[in-house]
């Protein structure tokens, strides 16, 4: 398991929101969704991204942009273009005064717009990813980033444009998938080029000696892993891994399999039923308590209390905009 596959194997799109857009200009969307992560795939025409607080990037034919929320941000056919249209979490859509747009702009299947013969068309997914373990990459992202069509070869984006209007049995699952494997493109393509600054922890990932022992902590974090066998794993000594890691990674191995430990309980606490005691011989701790202590250590709540908090701010499942 890697850094990516965490992104999306901790809650991963399960009926993630999915839209294609037909616009005619002008227009004007303001994205007040809260998603904490987007994307959006220019298929015709152009568009522009103007984050809050932050510079307008243009779309074109074949790019793809990825914003991390919840802040909300403004797309339009030009920077200069009032906001016509907000969409609420949950995918909502109304004009400025909340008048109700759902039938409005309906355009057919997974089609949404002013027109159906618009000059431009954008395809756009949504994820509710609230998940700890994704929680490390989400954050080394920066709050909009665009991959031009010519700095990658994918051919999801056309795929994916003939599959989103497509009402068959099972679409939902096919929806997800070419959701996830798209975010995946680009994230490893973005994380290759000189200008994203991929974290440390990423890159080590590349490493022969610390990748190796991040992928045996990754892939069997219940194991009662010590530096000494990590270390045998990699094939070098203690002190060499120990250095090595906490230069490539910024912590030592240790510090890391905790956070790692713990990130995993609170995806367990927040997405499933199991007891503390279940959730923490999953993880690798011996008991509730060792639990229980390590996640208050770090977290400043109890397990019990972390489930309860999460599932009461916990937001309804998106849908198709309406």
């Amino acid at each position: 398991m890697d850094a990516l596959t965490d992104l999306l194997d901790g809650p991963r799109a399960r009926g993630a929101f999915l839209l294609r857009s037909i616009l005619s200009p002008p227009w004007s969307l303001r994205i007040r969704d809260r998603a904490p992560l987007a994307l959006a795939a220019m298929v015709r025409g152009e568009a522009w991204v103007v984050p809050d607080g932050g510079e307008a990037v243009r779309l074109g034919p074949g790019d793809v942009a990825i914003i991390r929320g919840p802040d909300p941000y403004t797309v339009a056919d030009d920077p200069a273009t009032p906001p016509q249209v907000v969409i609420h979490p949950g995918q909502h859509c109304t004009t400025l005064d909340g008048r109700d747009l759902a039938q409005a702009m309906d355009l057919g299947v997974r089609t949404w717009g002013n027109s159906p013969d618009g000059s431009a068309v954008i395809l756009t997914g949504a994820y509710q990813m609230r998940g700890e373990i994704s929680r490390r990459l989400l954050e080394a992202l920066p709050t909009l980033l665009v991959l031009p069509e010519g700095a990658w070869s994918c051919p999801i984006i056309p795929l994916l444009a003939d599959e989103i209007v497509k009402d068959e049995p099972g679409q939902e699952a096919v929806l997800d998938r070419l959701l996830d494997l798209l975010l995946i493109a680009v994230l490893r393509a973005w994380f290759s080029r000189p200008e994203a600054g991929a974290p440390a922890w990423y890159r080590a990932h590349s490493d022969p000696v610390v990748g190796k022992a991040l992928r045996m902590l990754h892939n069997n974090p219940a194991h009662p892993w010590t530096v000494a066998a990590l270390a045998a794993g990699a094939g070098v000594s203690r002190a060499a891994l120990a250095r090595r890691f906490t230069e490539l990674v910024g912590e030592s191995p240790m510090a890391f399999l905790t956070g790692w430990r713990l990130a995993m309980a609170a995806d367990l606490l927040r997405e499933t039923d199991a007891t503390v005691g279940a959730v923490a011989a999953q993880v690798g701790y011996g008991s509730s308590f060792a639990l229980s202590t390590a996640f208050k250590r770090v977290r400043g709540v109890s397990p019990q209390g972390y489930r309860a908090g999460a599932r009461q701010t916990a937001s309804p499942r998106r849908g198709h905009r309406s």
